[in-house]
């Protein structure tokens, strides 16, 4: 009985290690750059601006807690240019510069039940803090920053299968276990207290996700 444990043990012994490997070979690591839209919940936006909508920039890293549950910090820039009228007789006064640069402290769950699946959907949401800067040209500027909440929600595709020789190159070269196009949308509520003035919006945007 003896021998055959031993037999049994030293059999296995080969395919434990590649076993292993793969385990710890596992993603860890998501990282996120992401471009799109982001429209305010400000009124009469488009009035001074122009369109209902800014373009914004995002980018994001995370770590996975759990096979499924990563824990991340992201950050954004979102910036119009517009018409400053004056609040009494509503003339033009100049230009105006409005910027915000939300940053993101977030936890995110992701839809992956096989190694290879293709799709995925994911949620996430967190703490916010909304920096704020508004310019307009000869006056002085407002800034400042205000503390809420965020919640977004998307769909991640894999990249891998398009050009697998793309894909193992990009792992030998970088270390980048999956690529995946993400499309996406976020809510985000930051109101400035001394105005009751929501300075969040809603985001849609699409990019790109590597694990590694």
């Amino acid at each position: 009985m003896k021998n055959f444990i031993l037999l049994l043990v030293l059999l296995l012994l080969p395919s434990a290690a590649p076993a292993a490997d793969l385990f710890l070979e596992q993603p860890r690591w998501s990282l996120e750059a992401t471009g799109g839209t982001f429209t305010p919940s400000l009124e009469n936006w488009s009035r001074f601006y122009g369109k209902r909508y800014m373009p914004e920039y995002a980018a994001s890293l995370a770590y996975k807690v759990f096979p499924l549950v990563e824990l991340g910090a992201g950050a954004g820039i979102v910036k119009g240019q517009g018409q400053a009228y004056a609040a009494l007789h509503g003339t033009l006064v100049g230009n105006v510069t409005y910027e915000l640069r939300p940053v993101n402290v977030f936890i995110l769950a992701r839809g992956m039940v096989s190694e290879g699946q293709w799709m995925a959907p994911y949620v996430g949401g967190g703490w916010t803090r909304m920096y704020y800067r508004k310019e307009v040209r000869d006056q002085e500027s407002v800034r400042g920053s205000v503390d809420g909440y965020h919640c977004r929600g998307g769909l991640q595709f894999s990249l891998d299968s398009l050009d697998q020789r793309a894909s193992n190159r990009m792992y030998l070269d970088y270390g980048v276990h999956h690529t995946w196009l993400i499309i996406e949308a976020e809510y985000t509520k930051a109101v400035l207290r001394s105005t009751s003035t929501d300075l969040g919006g809603t985001s849609y945007r699409c990019g790109l996700l590597f694990e590694f």
